[in-house]
């Protein structure tokens, strides 16, 4: 099951790629099913905060007419950053599995660990799962831009 929603992550990061975003997507899975899906926009709706991880919390709290996430896991294809790490925890999701380090920006453990700070009221559980074509396609588009 988990292989078809890293696929699926991986569709929105490569949706991503395609029109000219950095190459992130995220899915949201609750009780076996996709409830929501999306890929980064920042450029497209001109917007620092239309990361992939959030306009996928957005699209699943719409989805479930709820405030949380309680019983939800995200597959995001890169390490979500303080904003997106933060938002985790405010939505009390109760896991994230990402597929790519991100060495500069990365909150969970590269940079920082924003999820396993005790002062926060909710623990994100988080596991990396490094997957090869996540890191590639993230690469490919870096290379591409200097």
């Amino acid at each position: 099951m988990e292989d078809r929603w890293i696929k699926e992550c991986l569709r929105q990061a490569k949706r991503a790629f395609d029109s000219g975003e950095v190459p992130v997507g995220a899915v949201v899975v609750k009780d076996g099913k996709v409830i929501a899906k999306a890929h980064n926009r920042v450029e497209s709706l001109r917007d620092p905060t239309a990361h992939a991880e959030l306009l996928a919390i957005k699209k699943a709290l719409k989805k479930l007419n709820q405030k949380y996430l309680h019983g939800c896991t995200m597959y995001v294809s890169l390490e979500p950053c303080a904003m997106c790490a933060y938002a985790l925890v405010l939505v009390r999701i109760d896991k994230v599995v990402f597929l790519a380090q991100d060495e500069r920006a990365g909150a969970v453990m590269s940079q920082y660990n924003l999820l396993d700070d005790l002062s926060f009221n909710h623990r994100v559980k988080w596991v990396y799962k490094p997957l090869e074509p996540a890191k590639l396609m993230l690469k490919e588009f870096f290379k591409g831009l200097r």
